[in-house]
Order: structure tokens, then C-alpha cells, then sequence
């Protein structure tokens, strides 16, 4: 059975959609999804999981939320090469500079991307965002 982990921030509650929305997608799929927040995650807890989605909205100048996501982010992030991991969250200004930072850092540092870009949705994810974020549930299961 997989297992998949998801990690997000979240603070007006639009990311947190997102990620219950790729929960569901998870267990649609037959796997298991835990919900997890940056301060219960940590580089240990990788091989635990097939995979993990991380969610974080854009914040200020389209950056990810300053004291809790990236600092957890930044630790993990030279752990990341050769995991299976996927991006999402949700903007409300911009247009999705942060997470194509977000994914280029990823790359960089030799992440198995599940997409070809990070999900990410305006404000509260509408019903297609929420199908998109199913269908991703289902991917991370398959990898």
C-alpha cells in the first residue's frame, strides 16, 4: 500500500483545502495519506513515505511563508535528491513566481518531480482545482 505524506502550510485555509483535496485523490486511490504541518515533519521521516506533497501558499512577494514552512523546507531540501515529491498551494496576487522558485529549488536539488510544474490555484480552490488535486493524490500513489 502507499504511503504518502503531506505537508503544508496554510493560512486562510486554501492550501489546507488543496491538501485535503489530494488526500481524498490518495485514498481513492487505495493509499494511505498523513496530513502533516512543517513542525511535524522532518528529513528522518523521508523513507517513511513513497512519496510527499508539499503545500505552502505564496506569501508577501511571492515567497513561501517565512517561519515555518521554509525553515523546515530548507533543511530538508538537500535530502531531497532522487525522492518523489510533488508542490502545491494557492496564491491570491502574482502569478506563480513562487512556485516556480519553489520547483526550480527542487530540481536543483535532484527531487523526482510528480508534475511538470507545481499545482496551484487562485484564492479557495474551485471544483476543477479540486479535481486537479485529486487526480495529483492519485499520481503520488503510482510512483
Amino acid at each position: 500500500m502507499s504511503k504518502i505524506a503531506i505537508v503544508y502550510w496554510s493560512g486562510s485555509g486554501n492550501t489546507e483545502a488543496m491538501a485535503n483535496a489530494i488526500a481524498e485523490g490518495v485514498q481513492a486511490a487505495g493509499g494511505t495519506a498523513d496530513l502533516l504541518g512543517p513542525g511535524d515533519f522532518s528529513a528522518d521521516m523521508l523513507d517513511s513515505y513513497q512519496a510527499v506533497a508539499f503545500g505552502c501558499p505564496a506569501m508577501g512577494s511571492e515567497v513561501l511563508e517565512e517561519s515555518e514552512f521554509e525553515p523546515m523546507f530548507a533543511a530538508l531540501e538537500g535530502t531531497l535528491s532522487g525522492r518523489h515529491i510533488a508542490l502545491f498551494g494557492s496564491y491570491g496576487w502574482g502569478d506563480g513566481q513562487w512556485m516556480r522558485d519553489w520547483y526550480s529549488r527542487c530540481q536543483d536539488a535532484g527531487a523526482d518531480l510528480a508534475q511538470d510544474e507545481g499545482l496551484i490555484c487562485n484564492d479557495a480552490p474551485d471544483a476543477d482545482a479540486e479535481d486537479a488535486c485529486r487526480a495529483l493524490g492519485k499520481r503520488l500513489t503510482t510512483l
